[in-house]
């Protein structure tokens, strides 16, 4: 399963069917704000907001909740002005792990992060330390009831997508970083919102891990996205889907 999303939805997204659904809009409200705080609200001319709504309706996400985070724009002196942070860090058995997030508090968040790290069986590094064995790229999520595979590669191959994976759960398209918004359009006018959508940290290599090595990964990331800053987790595991099953 090198390369797939499979352990992001069933463990990176188990946070967000766990939690308290109000915890999760406001990490989606987060990212809806500070997207149109960097480039204006207009969705058309937006393309990071255009994603950050698409997350925002797969998690069903009332409209509301979406326009409010949007007119947290309007250039209210007293509104909290979130920064984007990333941080790197070993998990157990030396797994590479880079941590993406949206604070008001730098050195708040920077210290919550690396307790995180020590006291699961990790370590926070350096910035680039990790991350150089990754590669930034983008990618979107459709569930397998969308559509055949054949049809599905097909759309996205001509819309600039680098390639595409399916299997029994889901589609997934990976795309340079410059296509993603161009092939995230084309794919939703022929098939609909994408369950996800946007950049990530895919790894250039992956380390296999067993059960109990996958518990402790699993119980790092959850400590981690539990934080109320941190909005993506990204690692190069690769876990058997035999025990992605076992431990879901």
């Amino acid at each position: 399963m090198a390369g797939h999303s499979k352990f992001k939805n069933i463990m990176h997204r188990k946070g967000a069917q766990d939690k308290k659904r109000a915890k999760v809009f406001s990490k989606l409200s987060r990212e809806i704000t500070v997207a149109a705080k960097m480039s204006g609200n207009d969705v058309i001319a937006n393309p990071r907001l255009r994603l950050a709504i698409s997350a925002a309706k797969a998690e069903s996400m009332p409209k509301d909740n979406i326009q409010r985070a949007i007119d947290k724009t309007s250039g209210d002196k007293n509104e909290t002005d979130f920064q984007e942070v990333r941080y790197e860090g070993y998990g157990p058995v030396g797994i590479a792990i880079i941590v993406e997030g949206l604070t008001d508090n730098r050195n708040r968040t920077a210290s919550e992060i690396r307790t995180c790290f020590a006291r699961n069986g990790g370590h926070m590094q350096d910035s680039g330390s990790v991350v150089f064995q990754f590669d930034r790229i983008g990618q979107i999520v459709y569930p397998s009831s969308t559509g055949a595979e054949d049809a599905i590669f097909e759309t996205a191959l001509e819309a600039g997508a680098e390639n595409i994976s399916s299997d029994d759960d889901e589609h997934v398209i990976h795309t340079e970083m410059a296509e993603l918004n161009a092939v995230s359009q084309t794919l939703q006018k022929c098939y609909g919102d994408s369950a996800t959508a946007g950049l990530i940290w895919h790894p250039k290599a992956t380390t296999t891990l067993n059960q109990d090595q996958a518990q402790s990964l699993i119980n790092l990331i959850e400590v981690l996205e539990d934080n109320d800053d941190v909005q993506h987790v990204f690692t190069n595991a690769d876990i058997p889907n035999e025990i992605l099953e076992h431990l879901s």
